[in-house]
């Protein structure tokens, strides 16, 4: 994990996630199928699409796969997905914010409060940990985009409000309202992105134990691996000697 950003551990081991490919892809497709549902199919006409389809692209989701799943929306799928959010505290203090869609309001919120459960957490009220983070727009860029001053002039040319760079690549952040506009923008420049989202950016973050992180991890696994869950974000910190600790076990 040396040099990783703080946000990317905050995201969890990303290198878990992409092991599971066929689970990831399978929610790819449920954002980028809801996303057409709800507005129009044409990309450039739909801005959530637009980003859930770069997210894709950026995932290496194959492009026929994209295609089937905006095709599902508008062949009449009887399918109907409802956006949920969790918010619950993890171990050691941390907040965790778990973002879903599903087709079964009772099934998703038990499975997520199953999971807090046994892990050391508990699920919280609406609002109950949301005011510690910020909704931010969120653009990640690999290293291969280019120098961090490239990247930070063309970043403050879009509107971008804050970035960072490291040896694994750059992140970028925005105004909520103003992601579409600045990922199209930085595409030009830049190309595709590996990531585009929404994101929740903890105002604050709490230092994790080993122990505390080595049971907040499997927390996360266990959300991860809910067909429902869609992303999961958290306020913790796991320094690189916590986690390779882990990693080694």
């Amino acid at each position: 994990m040396a040099g990783h950003s703080k946000f990317k551990n905050i995201m969890h081991r990303k290198g878990a996630q992409d092991k599971k490919r066929s689970n990831l892809f399978s929610k790819l497709s449920r954002e980028i199928t809801v996303a057409a549902k709800m507005g129009t199919p044409d990309v450039d006409m739909n801005p959530r699409l637009r980003l859930a389809v770069n997210t894709a692209k950026g995932q290496s989701m194959p492009k026929d796969n994209i295609q089937r799943a905006i095709d599902k929306a508008t062949a009449g799928d009887d399918e109907n997905y409802e956006e949920l959010r969790y918010e619950g505290y993890g171990p050691g203090g941390s907040a965790i914010i778990v973002e879903a869609l599903t087709d079964n309001r009772n099934r998703t919120a038990t499975a997520v409060r199953t999971a807090f459960s046994k892990h050391g957490g508990n699920l919280g009220t609406e609002g109950s940990v949301a005011h510690g983070f910020e909704r931010l727009g969120y653009i990640e860029y690999g290293p291969d985009a280019g120098s961090e001053d490239k990247v930070l002039e063309a970043a403050m040319e879009a509107g971008a409000e804050d970035i960072a760079s490291t040896e694994d690549g750059h992140e970028i952040w925005t105004a909520a309202e103003d992601l579409h506009q600045v990922s199209s923008d930085l595409e030009k420049s830049l190309g595709e992105a590996k990531e585009v989202k929404l994101a929740w950016k903890p105002n604050l973050t709490v230092d994790m134990d080993e122990k505390d992180a080595g049971v907040l991890l499997r927390l996360i696994d266990a959300l991860d691996d809910d067909d429902d869950v869609q992303t999961v974000w958290g306020n913790y910190e796991i320094s690189d000697e916590v986690m390779e600790k882990l990693d080694a076990e």
